[in-house]
């Protein structure tokens, strides 16, 4: 059987969960790799070569890319196929705009939501930011990708109360689309070292439950991340 014919397989009806599992799969990974750049602006996505690059059949890759196009990471283009979503300045500082907006909701609501639970949360989250940040015994690119997650985790703590999980949905999607920026323009080491002050004011803020010097300093810390990658003119 050629794998055309399995991955046809694997979305009958007795094996829906599998096939589902393998779309989530090469979602996952064509999310990391758009995020990392290494997927660029604007790349014709040709079905035949990502195939043999993530060794997929056809229905799990044809779902996994109409579910980036979805929410904004790859371009559908009618007759044409899939073509990674362009990057641009001016999409930038919308998304950053829209960030702001949305995470001082959040972060409002779970500021005065935030229980016990909640703050030791945020406290464990910072502690894990830190301690890679200032670990000198890692590989520079497993560091890299350990900071990024754990700042995901802290960020996600920060709103984590806020009681939405549709709110929480649309700030994870705007912070996979901003972190794509920031890779191309390949600003970790400024993020690595001088955001650990932003991060700990933010924490203390949050945790002291002063709402309003918790957003300004939100929008302070997204405005120098745009700031820095647009001066990089690594975007246009």
């Amino acid at each position: 059987m050629n794998r055309e014919d399995s991955s046809s397989k694997t979305t009958e009806p007795g094996n829906a969960k599998s096939g589902e599992t393998l779309a989530s799969a090469v979602y996952d990974r064509l999310l990391e790799d758009i995020v990392k750049g290494q997927l660029k602006p604007g790349l014709k996505l040709r079905l035949q070569v990502l195939k043999k690059q993530y060794d997929v059949g056809n229905s799990p890759l044809r779902e996994a890319l109409n579910r980036l196009s979805e929410n904004g990471m790859v371009v559908r283009e009618e007759n044409k196929g899939f073509r990674v979503a362009p990057a641009s300045g001016e999409e930038l500082k919308e998304l950053i705009r829209t960030r702001c907006w949305l995470e001082e909701i959040a972060l409002r609501e779970s500021i005065a939501n935030g229980d016990d639970d909640w703050e030791e949360g945020l406290v464990l989250a910072f502690h894990r930011l830190a301690r890679i940040s200032s670990s000198k015994e890692v590989d520079a690119s497993i560091k890299t990708t350990e900071w990024e997650q754990q700042h995901r985790e802290y960020h996600k703590a920060l709103l984590s109360a806020c009681d939405s999980s549709i709110l929480l949905g649309y700030c994870s999607q705007l912070h996979e689309k901003t972190l794509r920026y920031c890779n191309l323009a390949a600003v970790m080491e400024y993020r690595e070292t001088h955001e650990f002050a932003e991060h700990k004011a933010m924490q203390e803020a949050a945790l002291n439950r002063d709402a309003d010097l918790t957003v300004k300093l939100m929008k302070a810390h997204f405005a120098v991340t745009g700031d820095i990658v647009l001066s990089s003119g690594s975007i246009s």
